[in-house]
């Protein structure tokens, strides 16, 4: 009779390989946490910069640093990442690209 092991099994997360579609799933949703995130930032620069030509200019030079730069960047590519990962999700809400090699294909 074969004993059975009630002790933890350690799995190293870095082994485990994950199909293209799970990481478009995951990816979509950080795009979307990222979106979310800058929603305060951007309102508080839409904000700065109607305040007066003081408040624009200081709004200005906050959006051309390199630091706001590279956000930018991230946000825009967040914003493509999510839309059209959303456009794919509710194709295949309709049933559109469902089997494997096609959902593959277009993740």
């Amino acid at each position: 009779m074969k004993k059975t092991r009630n002790r933890p099994v350690y799995l190293n997360l870095f082994q485990i390989r994950m199909p293209v579609t799970a990481v478009l799933s995951f990816a979509h949703r950080v795009s979307g946490v990222l979106l979310f995130l800058m929603i305060p930032v951007l309102i508080y620069l839409l904000d700065l910069s109607l305040q007066g030509p003081q408040g624009y200019a200081h709004a200005n030079a906050i959006i051309n640093g390199w630091g706001f730069r590279i956000l930018g960047v991230l946000v825009v590519w967040a914003f493509a990442h999510h839309l059209l990962a959303g456009i794919r999700f509710l194709l295949i809400d309709l049933a559109i690209g469902v089997e494997k090699e096609i959902a593959r294909k277009s993740a």
